[in-house]
Parts: C-alpha cells; sequence; structure tokens
C-alpha cells in the first residue's frame, strides 16, 4: 500500500486530475496481489455508484443549479445587504451571511465561492477593499455552505458511515451560524482597524428587512423542507433531492418567473460538469479504498491513536492536524471517502457521537479546500480575482484563526451540534 500512497502523491504532484491520480493509483495495488481478480478494479467503481442514498447527491446538485438560475441568489443577495449593509466593512459583511443564506441552495463550498466571486468580488475590489482581503472573505465564508443543509459533505459521510443524514443535516445548522458569527466579527474587527466603509450610511427599516425577507422566503423555505420532509419521515434524503428539483423549477417557473428555457438549459449543463466530477470521484476512489480495507489499515490507525490517548479530545487533535495537513494535497470529497472508514470506528470506541463526529470531520475536511497548494475554492476565487497567492495568504489569516477557533468551539462544546438533531429528532 505504500507504493499505491507514494504513487497518488507523485501523480498529483505532477498536476495530475485527482480522479486519474486516484484511480491509476489504486490500481497498482492490484498489480501488487495477483490472488485477487483482475476484474475487481472494473467491478468496483460500477458496485460504489449503485447506492440509492448516494442519488441525492445529483439530485441536490442540479437543485442547486436550478435555484441559482431561478432569480433566488439575487434576491438572497439583495436580503443580505439589507441585513448587514449598514456595517464596517460592508460587502464582506453581505459575503458572510450570504454564504449561510447559500447553504441552504448549492450544498458546495467551491460552488458558492466561484459564484459570489463572479458577483460580489469585483464590486468589493472596487469600493476600496484589497484583492487578498476581498478573496479571503469570500474563500472562508464558503465553509459555511457545506455546514448548512443541503451538504454534499454531509451526504457522503452518512452514506459511508451509515450515520442519519436528517440528523447530520439538523446537526449544521448551528455550526454554520456560528462560523458566520465569527467571520462577520473578524471583518468588523478588521474593517474598524482598516477604516473599511459601510454599504449604507444607515440601517435598514423594519419595513425594508420584512420586505426583502418576503422577496426571498422561498429560499429561506428551502432547509426547512428538508428538515421537515426527513423527520416526518415522509421521504428518505434521495426523495428529498428529487422534490427540491421539482421546487427549484416550480419556484423559478410560477413565483419568480426568470427559470426560462435557456436558463434550463443554462442549469443542465453546469449540473451535468458538476455531477460528472462528483460521482467519478465517489465511483473511482473505491479502487483505492479496497486497498485501505484489504491492508487492514483501519485497525491499524486506531490501535496506534488508541495507544497514544483514549481522551476524545487529544483524538480531535491529532484528527483535526492530520486532516489539516492531508487537506493542503488531496480535495475534500477524497478525504471523506478516504478518511471516514479509518477514523469513524475510532470515535465510535471513545464513545463520541456519530453525528458530533460528522461535523467535526466534514468541516475540517472541507478546510482544505482554502489552504494551498490544492486549494481548489482558493485557486478558484484568485483566479476569478486575479489574487496572487502570497497576497491571499497575507490577507486571509485571520478569517483561517476564525475558522479554527469555530472548529475547537464545535470539538469542546458537543451541544452546539447536538441541540437541534435531538430537538427534532430525539435523543
Amino acid at each position: 500500500m505504500l507504493i499505491v500512497v507514494i504513487f497518488f502523491f507523485l501523480f498529483m504532484l505532477l498536476g495530475m486530475p485527482v480522479v486519474f491520480a486516484i484511480s491509476i493509483s489504486g490500481f497498482l495495488f492490484f498489480l501488487q496481489h495477483p490472488e485477487i481478480p483482475i476484474t475487481t478494479p472494473i467491478q468496483l467503481p460500477l458496485t460504489q455508484t449503485i447506492n440509492f442514498a448516494l442519488l441525492a447527491i445529483p439530485l441536490f446538485i442540479l437543485a442547486g443549479n436550478m435555484m441559482n438560475n431561478s432569480g433566488i441568489t439575487k434576491r438572497l443577495i439583495d436580503l443580505s445587504m439589507v441585513l448587514v449593509g449598514h456595517l464596517r466593512g460592508g460587502l464582506a459583511q453581505v459575503t458572510c451571511v450570504l454564504s449561510a443564506l447559500m447553504g441552504g441552495v448549492s450544498g458546495s463550498a467551491i460552488a458558492d465561492a466561484a459564484m459570489e466571486a463572479r458577483m460580489l468580488g469585483p464590486e468589493m475590489i472596487k469600493r476600496g477593499l484589497p484583492k487578498g482581503y476581498a478573496a479571503g472573505v469570500l474563500v472562508y465564508s464558503s465553509l459555511e455552505v457545506p455546514t448548512i443543509p443541503p451538504s454534499i459533505g454531509l451526504i457522503l459521510f452518512g452514506t459511508i458511515a451509515q450515520v442519519s443524514i436528517g440528523r447530520l443535516f439538523a446537526g449544521g445548522i448551528i455550526p454554520g451560524l456560528l462560523i458566520m458569527v465569527l467571520l462577520m466579527i473578524t471583518v468588523a474587527i478588521t474593517s474598524r482597524i482598516r477604516n473599511f466603509a459601510p454599504l449604507r450610511e444607515k440601517r435598514a427599516s423594519i419595513w425594508e428587512m420584512i420586505t426583502s425577507f418576503g422577496k426571498s422566503i422561498w429560499a429561506i423555505l428551502f432547509p426547512v423542507i428538508l428538515l421537515v420532509g426527513l423527520r416526518g419521515g415522509f421521504f428518505t434524503p434521495s426523495e428529498i433531492g428529487a422534490l427540491c428539483v421539482f421546487y427549484a423549477i416550480l419556484i423559478g417557473v410560477l413565483a419568480y418567473r426568470e427559470l426560462n428555457f435557456h436558463s434550463f438549459l443554462e442549469a443542465l449543463r453546469g449540473s451535468i460538469t458538476d455531477i460528472g466530477a462528483t460521482m467519478s470521484l465517489i465511483a473511482f476512489s473505491s479502487i483505492f479504498s479496497y486497498g485501505i480495507v484489504w491492508e487492514r489499515i483501519p485497525e491499524l490507525i486506531s490501535n496506534l491513536i488508541l495507544g497514544i490517548t483514549n481522551n476524545p479530545y487529544i483524538f480531535y487533535l491529532i484528527l483535526s492536524a492530520l486532516i489539516l495537513v492531508a487537506g493542503c494535497f488531496i480535495d475534500a470529497t477524497v478525504l471523506i471517502l478516504m478518511l471516514t472508514s479509518i477514523f469513524f470506528p475510532i470515535a465510535i470506541k471513545l464513545g463520541i457521537d456519530p453525528v458530533h463526529f460528522g461535523l467535526i470531520f466534514v468541516i475540517t475536511c472541507a478546510i482544505g479546500n482554502f489552504t494551498p497548494p490544492v486549494g481548489a475554492a482558493m485557486y478558484g476565487v484568485c483566479t476569478i480575482l486575479d489574487v496572487s497567492l502570497e497576497e491571499f495568504l497575507k490577507e486571509s489569516w485571520p478569517f483561517l484563526l476564525a475558522v479554527a477557533l469555530a472548529v475547537v468551539i464545535l470539538i469542546f462544546f458537543p451541544d452546539l451540534v447536538l441541540f437541534i438533531p435531538n430537538l427534532i429528532f430525539g435523543k
């Protein structure tokens, strides 16, 4: 298995796409073990995707793209500006709130960061925010998206670890809002130090807030429909995904009347690209994961960590450090696919709640999207705004500290994660 890992990192350093790096290096394992039928690596990608629960992923991606093309995103931006446009930092504060609202729409940190960079980034720079600062707040605020339901990362974790996706969705609400609040405090402090102006001179009136909220109500109801449907047992996660696609089309055609044939086709084209990339990773990761299980690596790592400590908090700190380092080189989706089966059994042995572990694990994996040299969200935003890596790192470190503080708080106060799941679904 060591040779497989070496070749995987070698392929990554050569710039090979992740899906090919993980599948080719994984195939090398079978060449080392002739006793395993050579047809196995061919069958594994097919059997990996024959999973009804995973059907939720392409459906939520399609629903998110439909909602983005139906006028919902524009109304959420207007709502964010009304709520926090009077605060110092202006559009930086709007970005923090918008990402929390978009968490109920896109489900993908990379998609959210790219979308907001195109829509808000140029205006942030025009209003006097340094490019690196604008990129930093756009990138790190997108961490709220894979935390607040629907989250593709939580669906993946729940499917692999056999944890209730409904409870995971509910558990992500308070962590997502906590990240939003800490990032807003960070923007407020840095804006006061650097004298960044607000977006509007005075606070919006109550009537403006009510009017803007009313225009955005269909998007805000989206995560509520998810949780009510799952809690009531009316739908499985996959069926909820199908309902959300129908809901997005209905809202775009009847409520906002902005989803026409052209925007419908545009949403389909974007969804095909996103679904192809995500499902290819899921399919071919099975080749790599097979070798991990065959070599009993989860058991070896479990014995090693349990030999060091049986304290859940120290385990979390070790886990976070390992994932943050790995996230510098490996995409968040791949980390979830590769590491869930390794670390989840250890968490269970230590008596950690599966939902609490899942949220910490997925959030920590997602931070890898924002760190060099591989961070996809970071490179996407920096490319769109023409920001150098040095400038991004120089300006974004306060936001990294805010996100790290959020993770530490969630580790030591698990009730922040478990309060809503226990309230909705029971203990």
